[in-house]
């Protein structure tokens, strides 16, 4: 097997970000390095230029997330670690596949739709491609697997389309230049709430630092927002049902499952007729347990630039040897004369 997998570098990460995506990525680096299997994860930072940004903050960010993610358990020794950037075959695959992409395709994406909003005569050429570059991502390492939510799912299916067609047209079914990737359904991930309003994501761009447990934050911080962390008058409930109508309860007890490795039943077998005077002091020290470590690596990596750009650049020359022999590949289906 082979998996590949990307994320945008986005500053400020948070455990919505660690339940959300990068505990599964850890997973799945332990389980298919133990099958022989290759995970590829790169930071996605040549999408990052779809939308308006500031050069500064995104080198920044990019580097913070490596922190973020080594921080978190990713060992580049055993995963392949980079930042699109480096990876000039990204670019030049995605450019290749344009001639077998559709218009009619990709007017079809609904996050195309989405992110251009009413302005789409406004919006960059890259926005409308990013799809394409998904494609050349996935197919440049000749990926057998790509998990994916549900807001991906049709930009796999491009993925997919793309390299069918291409083979269709310039290859054989004996000899097909491109691998059709199979969507991989990762754990199921806990779905983290703002600690603030359990309508909302927890999420960076919330103007409230306290909705959310930032991975930079320490012990004090840490129980201080769980102290605070909106919640209702009622004790918790012994059984599931009570936690309907329930968003900011339901929340905290989700986090205490995902951090414990509990079942929300054996949560509120322990918990049943606490009040939150009890179940958040609890809650806020098994954060504090499970962070702590993960706090320190971070912070002490984010400081190490030298040490990041190391990572990335060893991660680069890995995927770079895996990439090359595709896009070749690409070239010579598509009758292009290379010195």
């Amino acid at each position: 097997m082979r998996i590949l997998s990307g994320i945008q570098p986005t500053g400020n990460l948070h455990l919505g970000n660690y339940l959300g995506a990068i505990r599964n990525w850890v997973l799945m680096q332990d389980e298919i390095s133990a099958q022989g299997g290759t995970c590829l994860y790169f930071l996605a930072d040549l999408h990052a230029i779809s939308m308006p940004h500031d050069p500064a903050t995104l080198s920044a960010n990019t580097r913070e997330m490596v922190a973020a993610l080594v921080a978190c358990g990713l060992d580049p020794d055993r995963s392949i670690l980079f930042n699109q950037a480096q990876v000039p075959q990204h670019a030049e695959l995605q450019w290749l596949l344009n001639g077998t992409a559709r218009t009619g395709w990709l007017n079809r994406m609904t996050q195309w739709k989405d992110k251009a909003g009413k302005n789409r005569e406004g919006a960059s050429v890259a926005l409308y491609t990013y799809p394409v570059l998904q494609a050349a991502d996935v197919l440049l390492y000749q990926s057998t697997h790509v998990p994916v939510g549900e807001d991906q799912k049709q930009h796999l299916e491009l993925a997919r389309d793309i390299a069918q067609k291409f083979n269709n047209d310039f290859a054989s079914e004996e000899n097909p230049v491109f691998t059709l990737p199979a969507p991989m359904i990762p754990p199921e991930a806990a779905r983290i709430m703002s600690l603030r309003d359990a309508s909302g994501k927890m999420s960076k761009s919330d103007p409230s630092d306290m909705s959310r447990i930032n991975l930079t934050d320490d012990a004090d911080t840490i129980m201080q927002k769980v102290k605070k962390a909106k919640t209702d008058p009622e004790p918790l409930p012994s059984e599931i049902a009570g936690l309907e109508g329930r968003a900011e309860a339901k929340n905290l007890v989700a986090i205490y499952a995902a951090m414990s490795g509990s079942t929300i039943e054996q949560i509120l077998t322990d918990f049943g007729g606490a009040g939150f005077g009890t179940f958040k002091p609890a809650l806020g020290e098994l954060l504090v347990e499970r962070l702590a470590p993960i706090n320190a690596r971070f912070v002490e990596l984010r400081q190490d630039r030298t040490a990041l750009d190391a990572i990335l650049r060893k991660g680069a020359e890995k995927a770079r040897a895996l990439a090359v022999p595709t896009l070749e590949r690409t070239y010579e289906a598509l009758g292009l004369v290379r010195g």
